[in-house]
């Protein structure tokens, strides 16, 4: 049992990605994991619509961050 039994699913599928993280040279394995990290933001969201397919939802809430970064950088180039 863990102390957040809600985020057990997001637990699970950043578990499941370690492999891949493993393979990676080590900046980018310290990027991966930093970006699955920021998964926990999310954890309420990614937990609600997890099933049946987790990866789903973690891989569509990276999608959003990188989008709202992308507006981000757009509000700061001159028009």
């Amino acid at each position: 049992m863990t102390l957040f039994p809600e985020s057990d699913i997001l637990s699970k599928e950043i578990e499941s990605w370690r492999g891949f993280a493993e393979c990676l040279s080590p900046p980018d394995k310290e990027e991966f994991l930093k970006m699955l990290r920021k998964l926990h933001d999310y954890s309420t969201s990614i937990n609600v619509n997890s099933e049946p397919f987790p990866s789903e939802a973690a891989l569509l809430t990276l999608v959003f961050e990188q989008h709202k970064l992308i507006l981000r950088l757009k509000s700061n180039l001159p028009r």
